[in-house]
């Protein structure tokens, strides 16, 4: 799904239920390349990476009653970055999958774009080729879909140009 906040709104910057939304769906290779060497020693755990269910709910039409669609897997963790004292953001994370790396990664972005001085950093590092990845994805989703698009007027023309044959006999 492409969102509202997967582009960047020019000079304004990204608050954070923004960046967290674009980390819950990077890939851990991004988040790999991207988060410097200091996030790399082990973190102080505040709640560890654990899998679980959660209740995904849809609308009918859009607009109807919601209903429970279905359970999907997810991964959590929140974390101080090491070597933090006790006043130091906490990094949050949920991520689609049982990958328990990917949501640490992105939970230790987290935690280091609530400090003002790595974030323009990791703004270009991280979030901007995130975007990037996520445009190219939607791109392709939708190259896939227009091949298995039918213009139903063209489909009734070609339909039609067979019965007039059949009047003129």
């Amino acid at each position: 799904m492409f969102q509202s906040f997967d582009n960047a709104g020019g000079q304004r910057p990204t608050t954070r239920p923004e960046w967290m939304a674009l980390l819950a769906r990077a890939p851990q290779k991004l988040l790999d390349g991207a988060l410097p060497q200091q996030g790399r020693a082990a973190p102080q755990w505040l709640r560890k990476p654990e899998t679980g269910l959660m209740m995904v709910q849809g609308r009918a039409g859009g607009t109807g009653e919601r209903f429970n669609l279905g359970e999907i897997t997810v991964t959590r963790c929140a974390l101080r970055l090491p070597g933090a004292d006790a006043q130091a953001p906490v990094g949050v994370a949920y991520v689609l999958g049982r990958n328990h790396r990917q949501a640490q990664l992105a939970a230790m972005a987290d935690a280091l774009l609530q400090d003002p001085a790595e974030r323009e950093l990791l703004e270009e590092k991280l979030l901007k080729p995130v975007r990037e990845h996520l445009q190219q994805h939607r791109a392709e989703r939708h190259d896939r879909a227009q091949t298995t698009k039918v213009d139903f007027l063209t489909v009734a023309r070609e339909a039609g140009s067979g019965d007039d044959e059949g009047e003129d006999a």
